[in-house]
């Protein structure tokens, strides 16, 4: 079983391989090339297929702005099975935008740099994967400084996304705080999502609106990072985004360490590393639900639910280890249990919790992984082992689907995966995942 398992998921990234040399996550959902999911993706390349891995990365990071920014979906082709495109994005109002590719003027979390990590981990050839990195490295760093130097106006070491889609989790009940701060217009536009995926497992109309609205006040300020700090009314410290930028420094201290004569750059790494570390620990954690949390800067509050991005600092060793056992306690009392999978990518004892919707409650293979890494992290082993035990028996019963639903007794209902079939960086994860003791 576990090796026709294996054969399917090099089948699924073979086949989700583009002309262009990147990878879609699901055809016909997903038609384009986005940044996190590429990230993922090349970890599951470099198991079998070294030159896809560069290939996949090489591609994404040549989509880099004049001013180190990588958006979150690069439009290499022309496909209206997708809204919102390119004509609705106009990246090129920004003038350092790309001029060799259309995309969206936002990002997804910074996972390039302990990407490039996980490849070198990887591959057999070290020699040829350090030259690759060489050829890249510094485009992630010139990410990281566009973080650091746009993204954090109170130099706090933290940065903001300004949308809803740069958190990764896009429609996570988190949100609802802010979509009650705001009245957008109601938009006509027409779904493309829906067609491919059960409307009730989709972000709903209303929440769209909300996220073509901010979309609009970008583009009237030319992406402006500036004008959006100070007029967007989604301004957000996400801990998983922020959790994935302390990894990815972390990752590119240690690579340049391996490549010798980056003295400065590791210099300021370091320095962002200590302001970022303090700060996430200071403002980010609630020590009274147990768990790390959003904070709202446009109306300075903390938003206090727990998400399984609660959890995403053990995979960058953010927490001490007093804490961390604070997190993994928190996490099985209110995601673990004998009728649940690990992990629900939202508090399951909320009442906004929905197994079947998206970012609303189902199980992510992504999300899983890392927390995975990350309690082993802290040599929490027998909840990592259940962690990867049931990624990988989600994908056995189900597929390789987006989300899955995290009970394992549904009622009436007939179990299922839910979201794009043939999901990449499901089959890419399950790779790793099946090859990492």
């Amino acid at each position: 079983m576990k090796q026709e398992l294996y054969k399917k998921a090099i089948a699924v990234l073979d086949a989700n391989f583009q002309d262009g040399g990147f990878t879609i996550p699901s055809a016909g959902l997903y038609p384009f090339q986005w940044k996190w999911d590429s990230g993922f993706i090349a970890i599951g390349f470099a198991h079998y297929d070294v030159e896809k891995a560069k290939t996949e990365m090489r591609t994404l990071l040549d989509s880099q702005w004049g001013n180190g920014f990588i958006p979150h979906i690069v439009f290499h082709t022309d496909n209206d099975s997708y809204f919102p495109g390119a004509d609705f994005h106009q990246s090129e109002l920004h003038p350092l935008s790309s001029k060799k590719y259309r995309s969206t003027g936002m990002t997804q979390p910074p996972v390039s740099g302990f990407v490039l990590q996980e490849m070198h981990r990887i591959a057999e050839d070290k020699n040829d994967m350090l030259n690759f990195i060489k050829e890249e490295i510094d485009k992630v760093f010139d990410n990281h400084v566009y973080f650091y130097e746009n993204r954090d106006p109170k130099d706090e070491g933290l940065v903001y996304i300004y949308h809803n889609w740069e958190s990764g989790t896009d429609n996570s009940p988190v949100w609802d705080d802010i979509w009650d701060t705001m009245n957008p217009p109601e938009y006509n536009f027409v779904r493309k999502d829906t067609t491919h995926v059960d409307a009730s497992q989709r972000p709903s109309k209303r929440e769209y609106d909300h996220y073509l609205y901010i979309i609009d006040i970008a583009k009237q300020n030319n992406y402006d990072d500036g004008k959006i700090a100070e007029l967007s009314p989604f301004l957000v410290q996400d801990p998983l985004f922020n959790a994935m930028l302390i990894k990815s420094n972390q990752a590119l201290i240690e690579l340049y360490e391996l490549i010798g004569g980056n003295e400065d750059k590791i210099k300021t790494l370091l320095q962002w590393q200590a302001k970022s570390i303090a700060s996430f620990n200071e403002k980010l954690f609630d020590v009274e639900l147990g768990a790390y949390v959003h904070y709202d800067l446009r109306n300075e509050k903390a938003i206090r639910h727990i998400t399984s991005s609660s959890f995403s600092p053990l995979f960058a060793n953010i927490p001490s280890p007093e804490r961390a056992k604070v997190l993994v306690n928190t996490m099985m009392d209110k995601f673990g249990g004998d009728d649940r999978y690990l992990c629900a990518s939202f508090d399951p004892t909320n009442d906004r919790f929905n197994p079947r919707k998206y970012w609303r409650g189902p199980v992510w293979i992504n999300m899983n992984w890392m927390l995975f890494l990350g309690l082993k992290n802290y040599d929490f082993s027998n909840v990592a082992e259940q962690m990867k035990k049931d990624s990988i028996e989600l994908i056995e019963r189900y597929g390789f689907y987006e989300y899955f639903d995290c009970r394992k007794d549904t009622g009436n209902e007939k179990p299922t995966g839910y979201g794009g079939n043939n999901f990449s960086w499901s089959a890419a994860l399950y790779i790793d995942m099946v090859n990492t003791d």
